[in-house]
């Protein structure tokens, strides 16, 4: 095995765009960390916990972004996906602290993110 690697560069994320989210093990996570009602867990625990879920959530988040971005600014779908991603945006922005709380504000936010994207994602009905 070689000690060299290469670095890609993909500034418009286009690498990632073709990759399928894993989605159910980060739903199972969520689900999990949202019944917590007195955890008690080492610090370092929690960080690597919240760590998941916020790298998780900057993926969903791109994903919302790229769906969003073919629909026109004016429609609702779009518009709301907008407020989402503005939200997710400063909440990721947050210093992560070694807490449930922390943990189970990320959980959430990543929840949030899969319901925007779901949809997104789903067929649109016409007005009957």
């Amino acid at each position: 095995m070689s000690d060299t690697h290469a670095v890609l560069y993909d500034p418009h994320g286009l690498i990632e765009a073709e990759l399928p989210l894993d989605r159910a093990p980060y739903e199972a996570l969520v689900t999990a960390v949202l019944a917590w009602r007195n955890p008690h867990l080492n610090p370092r625990d929690y960080e690597q916990i919240a760590l998941q879920l916020t790298g998780h959530a900057r993926a969903v988040a791109a994903d919302v972004c790229r769906h969003a971005a073919v629909l026109p600014k004016s429609g609702g779908r779009g518009a709301l996906a907008e407020v989402v991603l503005r939200e997710a945006d400063g909440r990721l922005s947050a210093p992560l602290e070694r807490t449930a709380r922390c943990v189970q504000n990320r959980a959430r936010l990543v929840r949030a993110l899969y319901t925007r994207l779901d949809r997104l994602t789903e067929p649109v009905q016409a007005a009957p």
